[in-house]
């Protein structure tokens, strides 16, 4: 399977596509990619039995898909968690090295990494990490951006993207931060929100904002 493939099932996995239907729009966002080609790679990944994609309803993973996807995100989680706690990487740099690494992860190191990290279940950017047997919770799937004007909401993860990472990292966001949405600019402009009660605004942009999921 080529890399931009397993990217598509990553991104579809992190989107909730376990639970729920996720829209060509929302991959699009997640990858920074044009809608066309969206299109084009769901069809082939659909052929391949690792996708459904039902017009106008959306895109979920199959079974199989899921299982493909599961362990890609948990050995590429467990190398992000190893940068960060262990190398001491800044928390925006490891997407790029933890995508080399996954793909030279073997199932029994990924296993030998868990032992030693001692089991963690969440990567530095809040994202669950699966199980061997490719189980793992249940989590929010609600962005920042469908948050309402004057709502109080805690920030629970960011999508698995390295300009993402970097862009809330100059922003000083993390997960667990508790935020407060101040306003949507209009024409897809920015969300204002202000951060544990700090009345210091920021602008979060509205592509980072359905980047973010929220609890």
């Amino acid at each position: 399977m080529t890399p931009m493939k397993e990217d598509y099932l990553k991104i579809i996995f992190e989107l909730g596509g376990s639970h729920k239907k996720v829209s060509n729009k929302e991959i699009s966002l997640g990858l920074g990619i044009a809608a066309g080609s969206v299109t084009e790679m769901i069809s082939k990944l659909a052929d391949e039995g690792l996708v459904v994609h039902e017009p106008y309803a959306g895109i979920s993973l199959t079974a199989k898909g899921q299982r493909y996807a599961a362990e890609l995100v948990r050995k590429h989680r467990l190398w992000e968690t190893f940068l960060v706690d262990k190398l001491h990487y800044n928390f925006a740099d490891v997407h790029s090295e933890a995508e080399v690494l996954e793909h030279q992860t073997s199932d029994r190191l990924a296993e030998a990494l868990d032992d030693f990290l001692q089991h963690p279940d969440h990567c530095p950017h809040g994202g669950v990490i699966p199980s061997a047997n490719g189980k793992f919770p249940d989590v929010s799937h609600r962005l920042l951006a469908e948050a309402a004007d004057g709502e109080t909401v805690v920030l629970e993860r960011f999508l698995d993207n390295h300009e993402l990472l970097t862009y809330l990292e100059e922003l000083h966001l993390r997960p667990q931060d508790e935020v407060r949405v101040i306003r949507h600019e209009p024409f897809e402009g920015p969300i204002v929100i202000t951060k544990d009660g700090n009345e210091h605004k920021i602008n979060v942009s509205y592509k980072a904002a359905h980047n973010i999921f929220i609890k």
